[in-house]
């Protein structure tokens, strides 16, 4: 668990106390690859923090799935916009390998808010760090180039093109597969 501490670590002070707390509200479960951390429709009723492994965000539009975020090591998973209000998700989260995460539910959620010390504090600041990289995900496809989002997606997680699909990554990118193909060519020739 000296990930998951140390990652709250980062926005909170992390001692004794709060690790007792933390293991005992957060446990650890497998996700075998392919298999759903949420399915579109139902709501997400947990966070979790990546141990080993990767999952991929997606929506289905028109009977088509679109890719358009990962998680990794080190990294919290979770449908906010369905966890928070605790509506269905209009999204869906599978593991694209075997994964191991720390998930708590909603309640725990709350009563690690209440019951550790800066829970509170270091919950929004989570929050507010979610929020910014939407908006800057979001920002991306109006003003990037696909070329300039397949750069920063590499920048940002160089090792996922050894382990995902290309289709995938080229859906998240936002162009066809063979179009990502003329985009990695055009990058390898400069």
């Amino acid at each position: 668990m000296e990930a998951l501490f140390n990652s709250f670590a980062y926005f909170v002070p992390v001692g004794k106390v709060e690790k007792e707390i933390i293991s005992t509200l957060f446990t650890e479960k497998q996700f075998k690859k392919g298999e759903p951390f949420l399915q579109e429709g139902k709501i997400c009723r947990h966070v979790g923090f990546i141990i080993k492994g990767l999952m991929r965000y997606y929506l289905t539009q028109d009977g088509e799935e679109k890719t358009f975020y990962f998680a990794r090591e080190n990294e919290f998973v979770s449908n906010y916009e369905s966890f928070v209000p605790q509506i269905p998700s209009l999204k869906s989260i599978e593991a694209l390998e075997d994964t191991t995460a720390y998930v708590i539910t909603y309640d725990n959620l709350n009563l690690l808010y209440s019951t550790m010390a800066n829970g509170e504090r270091m919950g929004r600041l989570i929050l507010e760090q979610v929020f910014v990289q939407a908006l800057q995900n979001l920002n991306s496809f109006y003003v990037d180039t696909p070329e300039q989002r397949y750069e920063k997606l590499l920048q940002a997680h160089p090792d996922l093109q050894q382990r995902i699909p290309q289709y995938y990554i080229a859906s998240c990118v936002g162009v066809k597969p063979q179009s990502l193909s003329r985009i990695r060519k055009r990058l390898s020739l400069h």
